[in-house]
């Protein structure tokens, strides 16, 4: 009886989490309401704990930390908790969104190393 009970919470588990990868079917950029979005996920366990949300038009970029996507507008983004995020993601951010991504960037950095 247990291992039926564990294997549907498995189930329902994974359903909730396909569910929550499904929102992206109807998430738009809040800026230029560019839809579809892309994702990157960095960390994942039941749900989608760090990862990016990319507008391939505007080339905005949203972080999901703590498994809170933040789609906030660039007046309301903090450059202080924005950028240590990208770096700590660099490896798996494409070039891209590090060079031209907006509204923070990590181009002037990158140059600096060249």
């Amino acid at each position: 009886m247990a291992n039926l009970i564990n294997a549907h919470l498995i189930l329902v588990v994974r359903e909730y989490a396909e569910m929550k990868r499904k929102l992206m079917e109807i998430l738009a950029c809040p800026i230029d309401k560019h839809h579809p979005l892309e994702l990157l996920v960095f960390e994942e366990k039941e749900e989608i704990v760090e990862g990016l949300i990319i507008c391939p038009r505007c080339l905005r970029w949203y972080p999901i930390r703590d498994e809170i996507p933040e789609m906030l507008p660039d007046e309301l983004r903090k450059e202080n908790e924005d950028l240590p995020f990208l770096k700590k993601w660099k490896e798996k951010v494409p070039e891209k969104i590090l060079l031209e991504g907006r509204p923070f960037n990590l181009k002037s950095e990158m140059q600096k190393k060249f």
